[in-house]
Formats: C-alpha cells, structure tokens, sequence
C-alpha cells in the first residue's frame, strides 16, 4: 500500500531538501567547437565498478541536448571561491564562456580553472525522472586538487569550516 503524501508541494519541497548540504558542479561539454556547460548540483558517484556518475538536467535545459549530442562530459566540481562562476552558468542563454578560462580534457570537454576537482566521463544511459533527465556517464579520467568546495546550503553558498 502506498502512502499519500500530506504536504508535498513544491515550496515545502524544496524547504525541507534545502537541509542537505550538496557540492555544486559545472557540468560542460564541445558542442562542434563551441563549449556549453552549466550549474549543476544533482551530480553524484553512483558506482565503484565500473567507476560511474549521474547528474540530472532540468528537462527543460537548452543546454542538455548539445551536452548529450557530444557524448561525453565533465564535471567541474567548484571551489570555495566560485560562487559567481556558479552563477554565470546557471543562466539560461548567452555566452557562459565569456572571461572564462579553461583547458580541453582527454575528450575536449571543458575542465574549469580553479576547480576543486574535474571528472571526465562519457554518457552512457538517461532516463526521463520527473521534471529532470537522469543522466549516466562512465567515468574515463579524474583529477583533484588542494582547496576546499563550494557548498549549496538553504538557498546559499556555504564553504567549510574545520575546526582541528
């Protein structure tokens, strides 16, 4: 027997699940020779072996189709200090590159300077979740560096604090 929900309307939705702290990427990808990408905070590891990720677009996205008509991708996973970077491209439209600087990955996805750590992976899987597209990549090549991440907390950017 299935339960009903009792108050599951958006705002209250979003209210209660803005109590998980996530981390913040910046999913990109070569459409032809033009970089796209953007702000994305429902990215997570899914499997150690094989090693594989998902994230989920909104279906809505512009952006998403030429992800997905690339074939591979990279998550960008944010530093402390890239909270306007977030912002850039969690804009719909216009030239989210711009001022931008970026080296090509093994596949020529984008990989951010400044990121936290760079995860590079081709799509293998999608299905339709909702409002959203979960998407399934394979993971080819990872790097990191030192630095702390860009946290997504109740609306707002957060950063870590250690007490040691």
């Amino acid at each position: 027997m299935r339960a009903s929900p009792v108050d599951v309307s958006e705002q209250r939705f979003r209210d209660v699940l803005g109590h998980y702290c996530t981390g913040v990427t910046v999913i990109t990808a070569l459409d032809g020779n033009d970089p796209v990408g953007f702000s994305c905070q429902s990215f997570q590891s899914l499997s150690l072996d094989p090693p594989m990720v998902s994230f989920a677009p909104s279906l809505t996205s512009t952006t998403w189709p030429r992800i997905r008509r690339a074939g591979i991708f990279a998550a960008n996973i944010l530093a402390e200090d890239q909270g306007e970077l977030c912002r850039t491209f969690a804009i719909s439209g216009g030239d989210k590159f711009s001022g931008v600087t970026w080296t090509p990955g093994h596949g020529g996805a984008p990989l951010l300077d400044g990121s936290l750590a760079t995860v590079e992976c081709e799509i293998t899987g999608e299905a339709e979740a909702g409002d959203h597209t979960i998407v399934l990549g394979h993971v080819h090549r990872l790097d990191v560096r030192p630095g702390r991440p860009l946290l997504f907390y109740q609306g707002r950017f957060e950063s870590l604090s250690r007490t040691e």
